[in-house]
């Protein structure tokens, strides 16, 4: 084969790749490996049409022969970008940091490099890929809008806004940046967005550009004061429901099933666990505090956070192996019952080894989902610390409900109905009184609330009950310049506060059927 056919052939492959028409690809790039099964390209782009498929486990061993005949930023990047979706997050770091070291200059695989490390929660390592691959092609949007979400998890708010601006600057209709910047900080009456937003509210078409237009009005009326914040969450949040079509029973589903299996305190896991005391596991119900938490944790000398990990539900997914394409389950939960918890924590403590700081003994663990497997995390790892925040009933509905979660996440999609949040709450309270009876003493439940009215006190209690030794520094959460990519990003850069407490009085009226059913299923409204 000469070289001209090897070029010819390989500019066929992405050319076909481009435009979507996968069988083409796969036509010139099987008869690249043909004619010279010695040459990577085939196998490289092979391996990404299989991606581009959906088939992500048939496309990594094919990137890999490619690998084998030589390495190249470009394949290690996409090989990393894959084995992410398929959470073997350790290979993918590897893959990304060899990446890396061979210095590319390709725009896109620099920007699927930083993708990859942000995945892995290393956002600041994020910014010299993304700044790099927005460098050598300035006009892609996708890229500075990546370059600008990592500043802003990183503190650098004034670069992030001058990004987002920028995309605004040439894409007016530009839906996410426009969500991204209203979020950046808090809005005043004299410096908003507002008639901005709403210019871009009527102009667009699509569902979920008109989601996140809404929920950037909302967002920023509200920081103004504004009554009108509620009409755009309802229409928002109606609709995305219809689309995504939730029903309460789902999670209910998940609550039965957790409760059948550790109700009666005879739970058929069995075994020891494992004895690592290092992690620290920060619960509850989302927006209620826990980034607040896992801050305050993290300015101490001897913690590090290791952010919101999916260990341990990936954990249990992968050692039950049910078939499902989803992570929790009915089945999934019942399934787990027979498994040895010293494989959980074992398991566990593998999958977080590769997010976990190396430089402190202990660390944090803040996804708020995790109270679904307090069971499992308190046999799993009979030393591990738990925390679970508890806020207001009325404020943790409505900051719920106010929240615009991951679009496609099952762990929040109760969230885009009141109701249906206010039932999450009730069946949460619930299973938290299951924990508390299963494994007294074994879970702080910290007050969102008495945290901000007595900061000192409670974080003495805290640090107690997590063994660790008082540290001034964990005062001075704000001044913590770790990286934080939560919708709290901007509110734990501020010294401790009351502005979020009791938030939810001014849509008052609205909630008043919240608070009637919370009240009547015994949970107390202050």
């Amino acid at each position: 084969m000469t070289a001209a056919q090897t070029v010819t052939l390989e500019a066929q492959a992405r050319a076909a790749i481009k435009r979507g028409d996968l069988p083409a690809a796969a036509r010139a790039a099987q008869a690249l490996v043909s004619l010279n099964s010695d040459q990577a390209a085939g196998y490289f782009l092979l391996g990404i049409v299989a991606a581009e498929a959906g088939q992500i486990a048939r496309a990594v061993p094919l990137i890999e022969a490619a690998l084998e005949r030589g390495p190249e930023a470009e394949h290690l990047a996409q090989l990393a970008k894959l084995l992410i979706l398929l959470r073997r997050d350790g290979e993918a770091a590897d893959a990304a940091e060899k990446a890396m070291a061979m210095a590319p200059v390709d725009p896109l695989t620099l920007d699927t490099i930083g993708c990859v490390l942000v995945r892995l929660g290393r956002h600041e390592e994020a910014i010299a890929p993304f700044a790099a691959a927005m460098a050598g092609e300035p006009g892609n949007l996708e890229y500075r809008y990546n370059l600008a979400t990592a500043k802003g998890f990183t503190g650098r708010v004034t670069e992030a806004r001058a990004h987002y601006e920028e995309i605004l600057a040439q894409d007016p209709a530009n839906a996410r940046g426009h969500y991204a910047l209203a979020i950046l900080s808090r809005q005043t009456a004299q410096a908003n967005h507002i008639p901005r937003l709403q210019a871009a509210l009527t102009a667009a078409n699509r569902p979920e550009d008109v989601l996140r237009i809404r929920y950037a009005l909302a967002k920023e009326l509200e920081d103004v004061g504004d009554a009108g914040a509620f009409r755009h969450l309802s229409a928002a949040n109606a609709e995305h429901k219809r689309t995504i079509r939730y029903d309460f029973s789902q999670d209910a589903a998940i609550f039965d099933a957790i409760e059948r299996l550790f109700a009666d305190g005879t739970s058929p896991v069995e075994g020891l666990g494992n004895p690592d005391p290092a992690p620290i596991f920060v619960v509850g119900m989302p927006r209620t505090g826990t980034t607040l938490v896992d801050r305050i944790l993290s300015s101490h000398r001897d913690v590090g956070s290791a952010g919101e990990l999916q260990a341990m539900p990936l954990a249990i997914k992968q050692l039950v192996g049910t078939p499902s394409r989803v992570v929790i389950d009915p089945a999934t939960i019942a399934a787990s019952g027979a498994v040895d918890t010293a494989a959980i924590g074992d398991t566990y403590l593998a999958r977080a080894a590769h997010h976990r700081p190396t430089s402190t003994p202990r660390f944090t663990d803040k996804l708020p989902a995790n109270f679904l497997y307090i069971g499992h995390i308190a046999r799993a790892l009979p030393n591990a610390t738990i925390v679970c925040l508890r806020r207001n009933p009325m404020d943790t509905v409505w900051s719920n409900y106010k929240n615009l979660f991951a679009s496609q996440s099952a762990y929040y999609a109760y969230s885009y109905d009141l109701m249906d949040t206010a039932r999450y709450y009730a069946r949460f309270d619930r299973l938290m009184g299951l924990w508390e009876s299963l494994f007294p003493g074994r879970i702080l439940q910290l007050s969102y609330e008495r945290l901000v009215a007595d900061q000192e006190g409670q974080t003495r209690r805290l640090l107690e009950h997590c063994g660790l030794e008082w540290d001034e520094a964990c005062l001075s959460f704000h001044e913590n310049s770790a990286a934080v990519a939560t919708p709290s990003a901007a509110q734990v850069r501020r010294p401790l506060n009351a502005d979020a407490v009791g938030r939810w009085r001014a849509h008052e009226e609205a909630l008043r059927p919240v608070a009637a059913w919370l009240e009547a299923q015994g949970i107390r409204i202050e």
